[in-house]
């Protein structure tokens, strides 16, 4: 019969401390104004993680840092064409790859950005490229279109593709 008590003594604690949490977070919610996003803002952290990310993603069509500077500067400028609400998206996309530990079970990324592993980078984005989990997907699209988009939009990289530039007007 002690036993009986005791797990019912249990459960009640527990969904009242559950109550307790979901009101101080209803609370929280309604009493703190909703954040404005702000402009994407490319930090060391962002800058590590895309200088890590582009060279696996244009596999091959950057060979000199100044390519990967260019990529990234590309890269910047396309996020910063994207509405606010989407550039807080990507700005929290790169803190969480910056995170030791999500980048670890998230990424498979054993090492900081800086010393990351091309091979490591390169699983990294296959997994999230044919991954179950939509999410990643979706993280994974958006990178590709950011960073591929906007280096060859740049009529510089045209060459290398193939593409001879927009047609020009009969007159």
């Amino acid at each position: 019969m002690a036993t009986n008590s005791s797990r019912r003594s249990f459960l009640k604690v527990g969904l009242l401390g559950a109550l307790a949490l979901a009101t101080a977070g209803g609370l929280y919610r309604i009493t703190r104004p909703a954040e404005t996003p702000g402009p994407f803002i490319l930090n060391d952290v962002a800058r590590a993680v895309l200088a890590a990310i582009v060279p696996a993603m244009l596999k091959g069509a950057v060979t000199t840092p100044g390519d990967i500077d260019a990529a990234i500067k590309r890269a910047v400028d396309a996020i910063h064409g994207l509405p606010l609400s989407a550039q807080k998206e990507v700005q929290d996309l790169f803190a969480l790859l910056a995170l030791g530990p999500s980048r670890r079970l998230l990424a498979g990324v054993p090492d900081d950005w800086n010393q990351a592993k091309p091979a490591d980078v390169a699983a990294f984005l296959h997994d999230w490229r044919y991954s179950r989990i939509a999410l990643f997907q979706g993280a994974y699209l958006g990178l590709h279109d950011l960073i591929t988009g906007a280096w060859y939009s740049h009529e510089s990289t045209w060459a290398a593709i193939g593409y001879p530039g927009p047609a020009r007007e009969f007159n």
